[in-house]
């Protein structure tokens, strides 16, 4: 294994455990021959070992995969997803009315680069670095082995997560298994997930918890669920006992999954509409008062912190269009899902469109991503996903 060696006093973030050693903290005279994706070791400039892990190019140089020297080998792979599914167990989210839930977050459970979300008997596995992408058969093996998962089938989906300038040319594909049917449960609710066309790994179960919580406030309520690509929001309200449901997206391609969704749990069921437009244009065409719930779940506006001024912009704009028709007594579910954005930036823009609409207006929750999907405690930037539930009157 070769060995990267830190400027001096570069080791700080490693010694608090941050997972991230940045292109800048090397020593400019790397080893001879290393190659992106290489499992590598890091020490000080005075020659501490600090961590083995995967080395790249670009700003974020190793993902630190263990601070200290052990092997990255099977072994390695099999004690750390066992440890993710203990949690997940522990979560009670294996049920016979819950087979939807992300088994590895990434830095969030100890393997930097690496998403996996099961869908019942299929794991969707997503590579975010050349390490993870090399080690894909190694990961694939272990997680049909993990007792209790009931995993039968991998399927690899990386085509748009790694570096393009790595070179790799990932081919979405099963490495165990094949296709088995594409549905799954959710809190007792179907879904049909798109894994091999859709974004992500075809469905966001990030915000199951939001879901729920939205049903509860659903029960006779007009609601507007917009962005809403496979339409989760709206099922969800559809069994709260909604008045009416409408889901918004730009996607043709969203509208089909959304209706699919909805005619899988609530069959020929008219209280819910699509329309497959433009959500400012939607919310500029609305009629005032003609909703009493609305859901604004974007997709992310700031993927990088260059664009961040223009996504909070873009926040306002959104939330402000929403409050300014919203009926008295609506509530709004309103989210970020931009890992630049802040949860104090969010807020602020929020806070800036309730201003501007100048409405009397209360937080009653304030959201996050579900415990499936754990933060790092020494890895802050694992906190991407921020949402309010306010009360508008």
């Amino acid at each position: 294994m070769k060995t990267l060696r830190l400027k001096r006093g570069k080791e700080e973030s490693l010694d608090r455990f941050h997972p991230w050693v940045f292109s800048g903290a090397l020593n400019e005279h790397l080893p001879e021959g290393l190659e992106e994706g290489e499992t590598v070791g890091v020490e000080t400039a005075d020659g501490r070992f600090v961590g083995t892990g995967h080395y790249q190019i670009g700003s974020i140089a190793v993902r630190i995969l263990d601070f200290s020297d052990r092997p990255i080998d099977e072994q390695f792979y099999a004690v750390r997803l066992q440890e993710a599914f203990a949690v997940r167990r522990s979560l009670g989210l294996m049920r016979p009315d819950n087979n939807a839930f992300r088994l590895v977050h990434g830095e969030g459970d100890f393997l930097p680069g690496l998403v996996v979300d099961i869908y019942g008997p299929t794991a969707v596995m997503q590579a975010h670095s050349p390490g993870m992408h090399y080690a894909r058969e190694i990961i694939a093996g272990q997680l049909v082995a993990i007792p209790g998962l009931g995993v039968e089938n991998v399927y690899y989906k990386s085509e748009t997560t790694l570096p393009y300038k790595a070179r790799l040319d990932p081919q979405n594909e099963y490495i165990i298994g094949s296709y088995v049917g594409n549905e799954a449960l959710e809190n007792g609710l179907k879904f049909n997930i798109d894994w091999l066309k859709g974004q992500k790994t075809g469905f966001f179960v990030d915000q199951r918890d939001n879901r729920l919580l939205l049903e509860k406030f659903a029960h006779g309520r007009r609601v507007l669920n917009m962005f809403c690509y496979t339409g989760g929001f709206s099922v969800y309200a559809m069994r709260g006992g909604a008045e009416q449901v409408h889901s918004v997206d730009s996607s043709e391609k969203a509208i089909t999954l959304t209706d699919a969704n909805i005619a899988l749990n609530f069959p020929g069921d008219p209280r819910h509409i699509s329309f497959a437009e433009d959500a400012f244009k939607f919310l500029d065409r609305m009629e005032s008062g003609a909703y009493d719930l609305v859901v604004l779940d974007p997709p992310a506006f700031a993927k990088h912190r260059s664009a961040l001024r223009n996504a909070l912009r873009g926040y306002q704009k959104l939330n402000f269009k929403a409050m300014e028709k919203l009926a008295p007594g609506s509530i709004l579910f309103t989210f970020s899902c931009s890992q630049a954005v802040s949860r104090e930036q969010f807020r602020l823009a929020v806070f800036s469109a309730a201003a501007q609409s100048r409405r009397k207006i209360r937080i009653l929750h304030q959201l996050t991503q579900p415990a499936d999907h754990p933060v790092n405690i020494y890895h802050p930037e694992g906190e991407y996903l921020k949402g309010l539930v306010l009360y508008v009157e």
